[in-house]
């Protein structure tokens, strides 16, 4: 029996330092990500880009790890590989060189892609760390895990103001720094990855025999699924309309500078890092679903009014869209993992994956748009997507779904 115990105890131990360590990855990943975004005032003046062009930067990246992610997660889920997670940052390293010296538009295109092959290896599997690190506090370490990366995309803004406009393109290159010191730190975690009993994913057959009683039928399981990728599609669209074009909009109808504009976008981001930071705990203690409607719906009021508000209205809506949208994202991956026990892998590469895909998606049709109207015209017609945020009255309870994944 002691033995017994001893055993079990870890499986309810949260190892802090190692969803810290992968916290700092998602923090160095996502800061040199968000030099593309960060470098699209200056390309776009450098090279002559059209907002389609910009556009298409993004969804070169983005649909790369949305299609490579799902794959990578499926595969780790049946037989995991804890040292794929330092040479995914090599593709990263290659992506910030290649694009700090990039002269066309074709070779940013070919730099981008290399950068999201980079974040297809990390994410699925560096989610699958802070689920097996977790213990039992899995919306907590989600998010502590989520926030580096919020942090990290919030420093574009920062980076353009005090790096790209007086380096240029050229300023990029810094960014081989934080490469090869997340490449460190993710050896440092696939070791303690590599310690651990990982177990290939158990077949439904497998389950079948030993006589697991679901409390979900499989029709409900994908209903659930279907609803998440609609809360997903809603949370990252809206994202994409402010982080690719609402510095062009505070340009264009507010007369703002390039780094004055960057700084509402700064504000945006760090808001949308604490309000990740919070959602975890929240849906631990008041319950996941509320937390996902909570803050997919309740984003509406203040999207909807930013388009119409000064300027100074318009940072406060534009903030607390952030804080309150981005508390969802990380619990729908919890919520998810829950709901196909066994696939965490798969499930963490799909929607994170499908975070990429819609966004670089996004992007793309957006800009196409913006280029036939006008930015204002976006920031109206996407302030109304969080109000598909009332599909999540449609989910499961938390207690239906936590019985399910035992």
């Amino acid at each position: 029996m002691e033995k017994s115990a001893a055993t079990a105890a870890p499986v309810n131990l949260t190892v802090f330092p190692i969803i810290f360590a992968i916290s700092i990855v998602h923090l160095l990943n996502d800061s040199m990500q968000s030099t593309i975004s960060a470098l699209f005032p200056i390309l776009k003046d450098t090279l002559q880009l059209s907002y389609t062009q910009i556009g298409l930067i993004a969804f070169a990246m983005n649909i790369t790890a949305s299609f490579l992610q799902p794959v990578v997660g499926l595969y780790a889920d049946i037989r995991p590989r804890p040292y794929i997670l330092p040479i995914g940052v090599c593709f990263t390293l290659v992506g910030v060189v290649t694009l700090a010296i990039a002269p066309n538009f074709l070779v940013i295109l070919l730099s981008v892609i290399a950068m999201g092959v980079g974040s297809a290896v990390f994410h699925p599997e560096s989610s699958r760390v802070a689920y097996l690190a977790a213990g039992g506090q899995r919306g907590l370490a989600q998010s502590i895990f989520q926030v580096g990366g919020n942090i990290g995309s919030s420093l574009g803004p920062i980076m353009t103001a005090l790096i790209f406009v007086p380096l240029g393109q050229f300023g990029v290159i810094w960014f081989t720094f934080a490469a090869v010191a997340a490449i460190a730190i993710q050896y440092y975690v696939a070791g303690w990855y590599s310690r651990q009993n990982i177990q290939p994913r158990r077949s439904a057959k497998a389950k079948s025999s030993e006589g697991r009683t679901s409390l979900l039928t499989q029709k409900q399981v994908t209903a659930a699924i279907v609803i998440l990728v609609f809360l997903v599609f809603s949370k990252h669209v809206y994202m994409s309309s402010i982080t690719s074009f609402y510095s062009f909009y505070l340009i264009n109808d507010y007369g703002l500078t390039v780094e004055r504009a960057q700084m509402f976008l700064f504000a945006f981001l760090v808001a949308s890092a604490a309000g990740t930071f919070f959602g975890g705990p929240l849906a631990d203690r008041y319950g996941r679903r509320n937390i996902i409607w909570l803050s997919i719906l309740g984003t509406a009021p203040f999207s909807i009014l930013l388009p119409y508000s000064n300027l100074f209205w318009s940072g406060v809506m534009c903030v607390c869209a952030g804080f309150v949208l981005s508390s969802a994202f990380s619990i729908i991956v919890v919520y998810a993992q829950e709901l196909l026990p066994g696939k965490v892998g798969l499930v963490s590469g799909l929607f994170f994956g499908l975070a990429f895909g819609l966004g670089g998606l996004g992007s793309a049709v957006l800009g196409s748009i913006a280029d036939a109207t006008s930015i204002a015209f976006i920031m109206k017609l996407c302030a109304y997507l969080p109000l598909l945020g009332i599909l999540a009255v449609l989910l499961p309870k938390d207690e239906t779904v936590r019985g399910h994944a035992v």
